[in-house]
């Protein structure tokens, strides 16, 4: 039995779609896949709650689906643009609630915004600017670009920080960040207090701009 109310479908099974699906699924979420090529269906039988090969283009299909009863619905389709725009619109008019749709590009990007996407990623730009943080800093374990003026950074806390408090760390005042939480062991303090020791291996989690996000991966 799966823990969480939440409903995902996944449309498009490619390496995004597929690994985007397995994650929810193992994190206790109900998810349908629903893919056009058969032999990936197959092959994605026992990875999530349904599986389905069908041609989401098709207005009727995607009502027999009941495709409106899910909360959110992820349009990961990649290479076949005329597929994943066509069928971001037809999620739009049958009045499914939050979409996310994939983008190739700032262009294909902004047509799905005009037709109604809620949200649209983009994961191949999204991970060079991941990886390029991953090997800028060795503390940065994970960025995430939030909005053009706004990160997220899970980064192992520097060696300058340990032993101090949060609030003798002053991190809003020297780089202009927060520290949102704190990892440790398997233990998630959130949100930590300003009483919190940093210890040697916990892993700060920080939302800010660029230029503190900066300064903060620039500590040693």
């Amino acid at each position: 039995m799966k823990k969480k109310d939440k409903q995902f479908a996944v449309i498009g099974l490619g390496r995004f779609g597929s690994s985007l699906a397995r994650t929810l699924f193992k994190s206790g979420y109900e998810v349908l896949a629903v893919d056009f090529d058969e032999e990936l269906v197959q092959k994605f039988s026992e990875e999530v709650t349904h599986v389905v090969q069908a041609d989401t283009t098709d207005e009727n299909t995607l009502r027999a689906l009941g495709i409106r009863n899910f909360d959110v619905v992820v349009v990961a389709i990649g290479a076949d643009i005329q597929a994943n725009i066509l069928t971001t619109l037809l999620l739009k008019e049958l009045g499914v609630d939050f979409i996310v749709a994939k983008a190739n590009s700032e262009l294909h990007g902004k047509m799905l915004e005009k037709i109604g996407a809620d949200r649209v990623i983009y994961p191949e730009r999204d991970m060079g600017v991941r990886v390029a943080h991953n090997l800028m800093s060795n503390n940065v374990l994970d960025y995430i670009e939030l909005s053009p003026s706004l990160s997220l950074v899970e980064v192992t806390a520097p060696q300058d920080l340990v032993g101090l408090s949060l609030a003798e760390a002053n991190l809003r005042a020297s780089c202009g960040i927060n520290v949102v939480a704190i990892k440790r062991g398997d233990q998630l303090i959130l949100p930590p207090l300003p009483s919190e020791n940093i210890r040697e291996d916990d892993v700060l989690i920080v939302v800010g701009g660029k230029a503190g996000v900066q300064k903060m991966e620039e500590l040693e």
